[in-house]
């Protein structure tokens, strides 16, 4: 199958916190950051919910080299733009020390809605995360993949986890943005559709009935993207490392690949019910790869390595097409260094400092970044 026929396009979105160095605590910058970045970036920088982050977003790449290249020339150039004002950023998916009822939210009227609504459940949104959009024209096909994906979710948490700190506590948690997120409604493993036409019907009853009035209020972990004909990962923490963040999207890609070329063949991957979907998703935010996630085929526990292991196995097949192994491969590095929730836990308990986790987390942002200049 040629690497034509799959004709992807790419586009990644990531979210970073602003913090003091000194302090290590986070800064509430957003409005000045932004100032200074709307000449260099454009509209690919952005405000997010709280002041002490923002959010940024790749052009649409049409190769994950070329969203690689993206991200790092993002990155490189949010950090110059912080560093003018003697601050960093990092990214994670939760703060180790900073409290969330301290956090200022961002003058926006869409932000000032989703705290009317919401309230504290709003305020709480003190959290990071990495979204993924693969564009995919065709509706019905778009819905039958985010059916068959959703299955494959928990392992890509696992891959990604960030957050196991809050408020200088440690959470015993490797994802604890996802439990922070799930707070609010319409989150989580997305429900299963029979088609565009479904999920349309879905929509108008949620809008004539008032509970959203517009359908970027469906935040699911892997949704239709309401602006685009691609379909939008959302379950991931936002990647401490570069290469974390590309190793994580080219196995996406892989997946989707992967499905088409079933697709095409007149196969598809089974659709298993969200309630145990959700059951792994709980497992892969308590423990990550470490623990243990149902292999709902066989129906039985299995280490969550060796589905990740198997997962890999699984999308072999496409990745050189895709020219995507060197990527793919470096899901053995995450394996066997940890992912940054697992790092952030080995620097707490070596130093019992959650500065000196605020220190790797800076340090580590820019891995991978400034090795292009």
């Amino acid at each position: 199958m040629p690497r034509s026929s799959y004709n992807f396009t790419i586009g990644i979105e990531e979210e970073y916190q602003i913090v003091n160095p000194e302090t290590r605590e986070l800064s509430s910058a957003i409005e000045n950051i932004l100032k200074d970045g709307q000449d260099s970036l454009g509209n690919q920088i952005t405000a997010e919910l709280m002041q002490c982050q923002v959010e940024i977003g790749t052009r649409v790449c049409n190769s994950i080299q070329e969203a690689r290249e993206q991200v790092v020339a993002v990155r490189k150039a949010v950090d110059a733009i912080v560093r003018k004002h003697g601050l960093r950023i990092i990214a994670a998916g939760t703060h180790p020390i900073s409290e969330w009822s301290k956090q200022d939210m961002t003058h926006r009227a869409r932000y000032r809605g989703l705290e009317l609504e919401n309230r504290v459940l709003a305020r709480q949104l003190l959290i990071c995360g990495m979204h993924m959009h693969i564009g995919i024209e065709d509706d019905d096909e778009r819905i039958d993949l985010m059916n068959q994906l959703s299955y494959f979710c928990p392992h890509l948490l696992c891959l990604s986890t960030s957050s196991p700190f809050w408020s200088g506590y440690d959470t015993g948690l490797k994802s604890y943005r996802s439990v922070i997120f799930e707070c609010l409604p319409r989150t989580g493993i997305p429900p299963v559709f029979r088609s565009w036409n479904d999920y349309q019907e879905y929509l108008q009853v949620m809008i004539q009935t008032n509970c959203i009035d517009e359908p970027t209020k469906i935040r699911w972990d892997l949704r239709p993207s309401p602006k685009y004909p691609t379909l939008e990962f959302r379950i991931a923490d936002v990647c401490t490392r570069v290469d974390e963040a590309i190793a994580l999207c080219a196995v996406k890609v892989a997946l989707v690949a992967k499905l088409m070329k079933l697709r095409r063949n007149n196969q598809s991957w089974r659709i298993y019910r969200k309630e145990l979907i959700q059951e792994n998703k709980f497992r892969a935010l308590r423990y990550g790869f470490d623990g243990k996630l149902l292999d709902l085929g066989r129906h039985k526990e299995v280490e969550a390595r060796k589905l990740i292991f198997e997962l890999l196995t699984f999308i072999d097949d496409v990745v050189d097409d895709l020219d995507v192994r060197e990527e793919v491969s470096y899901v053995h590095n995450i394996l066997t260094e940890g992912t940054s929730a697992d790092r952030q836990l080995k620097v707490y308990k070596e130093t019992g400092d959650l500065k000196a986790v605020v220190d790797m987390l800076i340090e580590e942002t820019m891995m991978g970044v400034h090795d292009h200049d």
